[in-house]
């Protein structure tokens, strides 16, 4: 990392944290946003138009919302001026992503790796369905329709890391961290299945 041009899209609290990491590790960090931060600028980080951004960053991601004006932020033309190569990581929303022409690119090598923690399509509820059991088994067992063929192909990839919409900092999500804790922890105290427990006692003997 140290040494690298990190392009941050979005430069909100979230893209400021990052930033903050990023200038820690060493990164040379420049911005793109609609309207410049303060707070980020007293840390370092520089803003430059978007195509220069493009242009020149090593590893880009995205922290802006989706907005008529930013979906598909990164298509096959943004991406068509990027540097051969580039990490791409999104943990914003799932339509600044053009899917296909980021599928296109990871073909090409154009995209050398990919971290996504949001999809195109998760609103149709693939990232908080269980969908283990529709295969337990049951190797060659038929796949639902509405099957994403793109997202699975794409969590496949040696390259690629999807996370299934988890990434945060809000007020929010550390509330409900923190009461999710405290929940599994008195459960397990008074001898009881945790609510949110990976495996069950039984399904670990």
């Amino acid at each position: 990392m140290h040494g690298k041009t990190v392009g941050v899209i979005g430069t909100g609290k979230i893209g400021r944290a990052v930033s903050s990491i990023l200038l820690g590790m060493g990164c040379e960090v420049i911005a793109h946003d609609v309207k410049q931060s303060e707070d980020a600028l007293r840390l370092g980080v520089r803003y430059v138009s978007l195509n220069e951004l493009l242009e020149r960053s090593h590893i880009i991601t995205l922290h802006c919302p989706l907005t008529e004006s930013t979906k598909y932020i990164i298509d096959a033309d943004s991406i068509s001026r990027m540097r051969r190569g580039v990490m791409l990581i999104n943990t914003s929303r799932g339509a600044l992503l053009d899917t296909a022409a980021v599928v296109a690119a990871l073909n090409s090598r154009q995209i050398g790796s990919l971290g996504i923690d949001v999809y195109e399509k998760e609103q149709d509820g693939l990232f908080f369905n269980d969908l283990s059991s529709l295969t337990d088994g049951q190797p060659g067992a038929s796949l639902p329709d509405d099957w994403d063929e793109q997202l699975s192909a794409l969590g496949a990839r040696p390259n690629v890391l999807v996370t299934p919409h988890s990434a945060f900092l809000t007020a929010e999500a550390l509330h409900g961290i923190a009461e999710t804790t405290v929940t599994n922890l008195k459960q397990f105290a008074q001898g009881g299945e945790c609510a949110n427990a990976v495996c069950t006692a039984r399904d670990a003997q």
